[in-house]
């Protein structure tokens, strides 16, 4: 089956581009559709013009008026880049773009999405905001753990047995390598923490549609944030 990725939001009454059988660039989004424009703010925001572009909130003038300028370009609220041949990529969420203490914007998505292609990883939370490094928080898929372990000679596939184990984190400090060599060095992942469970529905981390609530994983977990980043 061929996938063709495409991108929109409610506000642009649905899609404004896509990959087409005869211009496909797999991992982006795609080209604008006809009559449509696509501009990169200097923040890296993708910013969207055309006929489909909705008129305003209901009755909620200011809303309007922060998503859309005077000239017609609507802000997505995603950052994004194009390439050479006019293919957008979708690179993270404007709000959960994290600021180091040195200034950096570092947008999380990009290295949590190269981490979780790890059979291994389950859930990952890039965190740094305010601190003077990216680091990672991340969980193992419980369904994947018991396999690796018996091909490791690991006497118990319990993760509460494994998280100090040095074969598991050489594990996954290969995807975290891998991320890596995504971004600039100030935005690569300087350590992470494998945390004790995985990230669920039921415990708050995940949001019914299983997207990571950061704020509920990052208070959970704030002893491991706190250790993280406490001089050493």
């Amino acid at each position: 089956m061929n996938v063709l990725e495409g991108y929109g939001l409610t506000e642009t009454t649905a899609g404004s581009t896509q990959n087409t059988p005869d211009a496909m660039n797999i991992g982006s989004v795609g080209q604008p559709f006809f009559g449509t424009s696509i501009a990169i703010a200097e923040d890296g925001e993708v910013m969207i013009k055309g006929g489909q572009i909705f008129t305003g909130y209901w009755n909620d003038k200011q809303a309007t008026a922060e998503a859309i300028e005077p000239d017609g370009w609507f802000h997505s609220g995603d950052i994004g880049e194009i390439d050479e041949n006019g293919f957008l990529w979708i690179t993270g969420r404007k709000k959960e773009i994290i600021v180091t203490a040195g200034g950096k914007n570092v947008a999380p998505a990009v290295l949590e999405d190269r981490i979780r292609a790890h059979p291994l990883v389950s859930q990952v939370v890039v965190i740094g905001e305010g601190q003077p490094f990216i680091a990672a928080l991340i969980s193992i898929d419980d369904q994947a753990l018991p396999d690796w372990a018996s091909s490791h000679g690991k006497t118990s596939a319990d993760l509460r047995d494994l998280l100090d184990d040095p074969d598991l984190k050489a594990e996954i400090q290969t995807a975290d390598d891998d991320a890596n060599t995504t971004v600039s060095r100030a935005e690569a992942i300087k350590t992470f923490r494998i945390l004790p469970e995985d990230l669920t529905v039921e415990d708050g981390g995940l949001t019914p549609t299983f997207k990571v609530r950061r704020a509920n994983v990052t208070d959970r977990y704030r002893s491991v944030v706190s250790d993280i980043y406490q001089p050493k």
